[in-house]
C-alpha cells in the first residue's frame, strides 16, 4: 500500500472512530447493488445503504460491475457495521468494515462508485476518487460516466429505493422487505433468490421442488 493511500485510510479510520452510532457485526447475505447490502443479525435482516458513496443503479451502465465488486468483497462474510442514520426510505445508512478495510472507501478507490459525502466534506474519499480518475480506474475509464443521481432523474419510474431496513425473519409475502418479486427473471443474484424463497416464501422460484431457487442463477447447487 502506498504512503498516500496509507494516509487516506488512516484519515478514514479517524473519521469513523469519531462517528456517534451503533456498531455491530453481521453476515452479508445479499448484495443488491454497488452500495446496498442486506445483512443477517440476531432477530432479523437489515438492509444497509453504504454511507457517503453513490454507486451506479443496477439498471444503469456499469451497475452490475459495481455490484460484483462489492459482492466479491463482502458477500457471505462477517462485517463490522457502523450505523450513522436511517434514511427516508427506511434503510440503515452505515460504513462497513472488513478485516480493517473500509468497504465504502474501497468501492471509491476501485472506481466503482462516486464519492457522495455531505458537501464533499470527506476529503479522504475525495482524494480516493481523484486517484481513481487519474489512473483511470473502473467507471472512470468510461468516456462519459453518468452520476447515478443524474440517471435517476432521467429514469424516475425505475424502482431504485429499497424498502424498510430492519425486518423480522418470519417469512411470507407480506413480510416487510420482501417486495413484490415472484419470478427468477426479477432476481439479480442467487443470494437474492434464496432470500425470496426462504424468507418470503416465494415457492415459484423453486419450480422442481429441490430447495434450490432459480437454477439459472444458483446452478442447481444445494
Amino acid at each position: 500500500m502506498s504512503f498516500f493511500r496509507s494516509l487516506v485510510y488512516a484519515a478514514l479510520l479517524v473519521a469513523g472512530s469519531a462517528a456517534q452510532g451503533a456498531e455491530f457485526t453481521a453476515k452479508v447475505v445479499v448484495v443488491l447493488d454497488g452500495d446496498t447490502v442486506m445483512v443477517q443479525r440476531k432477530g432479523g435482516l437489515v438492509k444497509i445503504r453504504l454511507n457517503e458513496i453513490d454507486a451506479p443503479e443496477k439498471a444503469q451502465a456499469f451497475g452490475e460491475t459495481s455490484r460484483r465488486s462489492l459482492s466479491e468483497m463482502v458477500l457471505g462474510k462477517q462485517v463490522k457495521v457502523s450505523s450513522q442514520a436511517v434514511d427516508k426510505y427506511g434503510r440503515m445508512v452505515a460504513h462497513l468494515g472488513l478485516d480493517g478495510l473500509d468497504v465504502n472507501a474501497e468501492q471509491i478507490r476501485r472506481g466503482m462508485a462516486w464519492e457522495y459525502s455531505h458537501f464533499h466534506g470527506n476529503k479522504a474519499l475525495v482524494a480516493l476518487q481523484e486517484e481513481a480518475k487519474q489512473v483511470p480506474r473502473g467507471l472512470w475509464a468510461l468516456s462519459d460516466p453518468m452520476p447515478p443521481w443524474e440517471w435517476r432523474k432521467l429514469h424516475p419510474n425505475v424502482d431504485s429505493k429499497p424498502p424498510v431496513a430492519s425486518v423480522p425473519v418470519t417469512g411470507g409475502t407480506n413480510s416487510p422487505g420482501c417486495g413484490s418479486k415472484k419470478r427468477c427473471s426479477e432476481m439479480t443474484s442467487c443470494e437474492e433468490a434464496r432470500h425470496y424463497l426462504t424468507q418470503c416464501g416465494i415457492k415459484t422460484l423453486d419450480g422442481n421442488g429441490d430447495g434450490v431457487p432459480c437454477d439459472n442463477l444458483c446452478g442447481g447447487m444445494k
